[in-house]
């Protein structure tokens, strides 16, 4: 795949600045981390080459300073919130992290429960943590917030606030997903430290957008597609072009937003930092971007993605539908349509020439294959199947995985299993391929291959399988369906 994004700069200009602004405090400083820390699938999708956990590998040049404190919303866990992504709740992801942050070699120091109100799943979920020893505070509602400044900077709001005890210069406050506290929790830990006379200051990590790149940057234009659903809009920061004359993006909460914060850290500082929400990021990205061509061209195609992943949730569910036409309009802006992607028109045109369902896959060389339903294989199965052997040179009428291997495992999902559909998906696909390849030398040079489908467009022309989607993507292969299902019915499974 074409490479628009140099991992090796970033991490060295990201981790320099970061050294900068703990040094520019004195010493401390509260990092609160927008989006993915690590698994950054969005990031790589549109700045090729950038690694997803490229941020991961930054923060360890710096593991010696770093602490982790995770926060999650006690609302949160009372309503079972789930990552759509991982299709886990909050709180099991709070514990799904703190595995990951440790066996990276980071310190985790403890989690923070935020708009704590004695909530019964909360509280239970408190014990538990003391049960597996991990340190928990509790953060409390504050009434008036955000406005009410008079109140939330003092003994009545940030000042009932567990203090949490940290010991490293760099506190990284990461959580779950959006709306955990990370702004407030950062905040109310500025309040403590100056109170006890600790010299500390606060700065945001946010990837995207990118805020050195124009505004209707593709790569720029791609986040506002990616977070349609908050009702996100990027605009230029009004404070740093008044501040420094220097025009720069930001997104409009953080703009709206930014009277009252620096109000507060004004109250808490007593002067504030920053005269802009630009000022507060640490964001290097838009400085490691290689080849700005590469990373127009991925941004254009996450664009046109994200409308049919919100085009296919608005089909299955039936709601949606004011973010399918933001979409559009999003679409229109970035000068792109539904046909971006060469795969659109293959599959179609193979569901027409065949009369059943159909994907096709731009492969890294840009050839394009395809692959319909058949007796034995679903259509993603059969194009997962000819991708694997066009690259790696296997003539694309050879079987592979002979039939015989194909139907006891068609038998058991129909007679032991009670499945409808014999034909295989394409997990099972590749479970039988692995099978052949024990013995079959050409198997085993068709699934050496998947690594290279890593960062290729798929596109089918049905809505396919859960389990179909899922292990596309464990294969890093970006899917996009047609709106629309292979049967006509009321109960789609």
């Amino acid at each position: 795949m074409r490479q628009g994004f140099d991992n090796d700069k970033y991490i060295e200009m990201q981790a320099a600045r970061i050294r900068e602004r703990i040094d520019r405090f004195g010493g401390k400083l509260y990092l609160e981390f927008g989006g993915k820390l690590f698994d950054d699938h969005h990031a790589a999708r549109v700045l090729p080459g950038f690694e997803p956990d490229v941020k991961f590998r930054m923060l360890s040049s710096l593991v010696d300073d770093v602490e982790i404190v995770i926060a999650v919303n006690a609302n949160h866990i009372e309503k079972a919130k789930t990552r759509g992504d991982l299709g886990i709740t909050y709180d099991e992801d709070v514990l799904r992290l703190i595995d990951v942050f440790r066996s990276r070699g980071f310190h985790v120091g403890s989690v923070v429960l935020t708009q704590y109100a004695g909530q019964p799943a909360a509280e239970a979920y408190r014990r538990r943590l003391a049960q597996l020893d991990v340190t928990c505070y509790l953060h409390y509602p504050i009434a008036g917030y955000p406005h009410d400044i008079e109140r939330i900077v003092s003994d009545e709001g940030y000042g009932r606030n567990d203090y949490i005890e940290t010991s490293r210069p760099l506190v990284v406050v990461t959580a779950p997903g959006p709306g955990s506290g990370k702004l407030a929790t950062c905040l109310s830990q500025l309040y403590h430290e100056h109170r006890r006379g600790v010299k500390a200051g606060y700065a945001k990590y946010e990837t995207f957008p990118v805020w050195n790149l124009p505004l209707n940057h593709p790569v720029n234009i791609a986040y506002e597609a990616a977070t349609v659903d908050l009702d996100d809009a990027n605009i230029i920061d009004p404070f740093q072009l008044e501040a420094h004359g220097e025009t720069t993006v930001n997104y409009n909460r953080d703009v709206e937003a930014f009277p009252v914060l620096k109000a507060m850290m004004e109250r808490i500082m007593g002067q504030s930092p920053y005269q802009s929400p630009t000022d507060m990021g640490v964001n290097m990205v838009g400085y490691a971007i290689s080849d700005d061509k590469a990373c127009r061209e991925a941004a254009n195609l996450e664009i046109v993605r994200r409308y049919f992943t919100a085009a296919v949730q608005f089909k299955r569910t039936g709601e949606g539908e004011e973010q399918v036409e933001r979409l559009r309009s999003i679409m229109k802006k970035a000068g792109v349509d539904e046909d971006l992607s060469p795969a659109r028109a293959a599959a179609l045109r193979r569901e027409q020439e065949t009369g059943a369902p159909a994907g096709a896959m731009v492969l890294p060389d840009g050839r394009v294959v395809t692959g319909k339903t058949g007796a034995l294989l679903g259509a993603a199965s059969a194009l997962l199947m000819n991708a694997l052997k066009a690259v790696t040179g296997v003539d694309d009428d050879l079987l592979v995985i002979d039939d015989k291997a194909i139907e006891p495992i068609c038998r058991l999902k129909t007679e032991h299993l009670n499945s409808v559909n014999r034909r295989l998906h394409s997990d099972e696909t590749l479970i039988a391929l692995s099978i052949t390849s024990s013995t079959d030398e050409t198997a085993a040079r068709v699934i050496a291959g998947l690594e290279r489908l890593r960062g290729c467009d798929a596109f089918f022309s049905v809505i396919i399988s859960a389990a179909d989607e899922a292990l596309y993507r464990k294969l890093g292969i970006n899917v996009s369906c047609e709106p629309k299902y292979e049967r006509v019915s009321l109960y789609h499974k």
